[in-house]
C-alpha cells in the first residue's frame, strides 16, 4: 500500500519507532551532525540547509507539529546544557554554525527529529527524496529480517508456538462439539468459524485472506498473532462447552437456529469486549506497520507500535525463534496434524 508520510501521523511514527529500520536509515543516508550527549543532533540552520528551504520554513513546521516533533527528539536547550551544546560545537570543530555564544536558548533536533520534519515538508524536493529512500530501507529491513516474506512474521514471537498448539487443542474440541451437537451439514464448520472470526476482528476468513495476500494452500490461522489465537481458542472452548451442554439437556442435536442464539448470548458477554478491543488493536496495528496490510474494518483501532512491538518481531531473539520455528517445522506439522 503506497504510503505518504505528509499526510499520515501513524506511518511517522511507525517508522521512528522502528530502531531497527532507524538504524539502518542513518547508516544508508549517511548524514552527519554534531554529536550531543551520545546522539546525533542538527539545529533549524542546518536542517534548513539540508532540505533547501529557508528557516522560518523549518520554524513554522516545528510550532504547527510541536507536540509530534518534541515525543521525537526536538528539544530547546538552555543553561548548563546549552552550554554543554556550544562547547561541542567547539570541540568537533562544525563549520558554519550560525549559533552566537551569548544565545539564551537553541532548539535542537536529534536524527529522529530531523527524519520527522523531513516526512512532513512538502516544499523540499530533498524531503521528498528523503521519504522515498525512508519508505525503501524500512520495506528492505522487514523483508530482509523474514526472508521477504511477511506473512508468518506473526511465528517470530516468543509467544506463539504456545498459542498455536493450545489452539489446536481447543479447535479439536469445537468442531467435534460442532460434529457431536449440531444439525447440519459440513458447512457448519466454516460457518461458525467464519462468525468467530467476524466477532473477533469483523472478517471472514475470505475477507482475512484477501487483505493478506494469502495463497490457496495457506492456513488462516498459521498467520495469527499469539493474542488473537488465544481469543479464538477461548471463543471456541467456550462455545464447545455450551452446545454439548445444550445438546444434553434436549438429549438431541441441536438446530441452526438453538447454535445461532447460543452464539448470539456468548458473544454478547461483557467480559469479551476488552480483550476484543485489544486484540482488533493488536491485529491491525501490526498488520499496518509489519505485513503492509490494511485492515478497513478495523481502521478506528490502528495506532502506532512502540519500539518493543518491532523488537518482539524483528530483534535478536526473534531471528532465534525463527530459525526454531523452521528446524522443528516437520515436527510441528505432525502435531497439527494427529487428531
Amino acid at each position: 500500500m503506497a504510503k505518504d508520510l505528509t499526510n499520515s501521523d501513524i506511518d511517522r511514527q511507525n517508522i521512528l519507532n522502528n530502531a531497527i529500520a532507524l538504524n539502518e536509515i542513518q547508516k544508508t543516508a549517511d548524514i552527519r551532525g554534531i554529536i550531543f550527549e551520545g546522539k546525533i543532533t542538527f539545529t533549524k540552520d542546518m536542517i534548513a540547509e539540508f532540505y533547501d528551504v529557508d528557516i522560518r520554513t523549518i520554524e513554522r513546521y516545528s510550532t504547527k507539529f510541536s507536540v509530534e516533533l518534541k515525543n521525537n527528539g526536538y528539544e530547546v536547550l538552555k543553561g548548563i546544557r546549552l552550554k554543554e551544546f556550544l562547547k561541542a560545537i567547539d570541540e568537533q570543530k562544525v563549520p558554519d554554525i550560525n549559533v552566537g555564544k551569548s544565545t539564551p536558548q537553541l532548539a535542537i533536533y536529534d536524527f529522529r527529529a530531523f527524519l520527522n520534519i523531513g516526512m512532513l515538508l512538502v516544499e523540499s524536493e530533498n524531503a521528498r527524496v528523503l521519504r522515498q529512500m525512508i519508505l525503501d530501507v524500512v520495506i528492505d529491513t522487514i523483508n530482509q529480517k523474514t526472508g521477504g516474506s511477511t506473512k508468518y512474521i506473526n511465528q517470530r514471537d516468543r509467544d506463539f508456538l504456545g498459542a498455536f498448539l493450545q489452539g489446536e487443542n481447543y479447535r479439536k474440541e469445537f468442531t467435534d462439539a460442532l460434529r457431536d451437537c449440531v444439525e447440519m451439514g459440513n458447512f457448519k464448520y466454516a460457518r461458525y468459524t467464519d462468525m468467530i472470526y467476524q466477532s473477533i476482528f469483523k472478517e471472514k476468513a475470505k475477507e482475512y485472506r484477501e487483505i493478506l495476500k494469502l495463497k490457496s494452500k495457506d492456513t488462516v490461522r498459521d498467520t495469527f498473532y499469539s493474542e488473537i489465537l488465544d481469543l479464538v481458542a477461548a471463543y471456541e472452548c467456550g462455545l464447545a462447552d455450551l452446545l454439548k451442554k445444550k445438546a444434553t439437556e434436549q438429549n438431541r442435536k441441536l438446530t441452526s437456529w438453538e447454535v445461532d442464539e447460543i452464539f448470539r448470548e456468548f458473544d454478547n458477554l461483557p467480559h469479551w469486549k476488552p480483550l476484543i478491543t485489544s486484540g482488533r488493536n493488536k491485529m491491525a496495528s501490526r498488520d499496518l506497520a509489519l505485513r503492509d496490510a490494511f485492515h478497513k474494518q478495523l481502521e478506528e483501532y490502528i495506532k502506532p507500535l512502540d519500539s518493543k512491538e518491532y523488537d518482539r518481531f524483528l530483534g535478536t531473539e526473534s531471528d532465534e525463534i525463527e530459525k526454531l520455528m523452521k528446524d522443528n517445522a516437520e515436527v510441528l506439522k505432525r502435531l497439527k496434524e494427529r487428531g
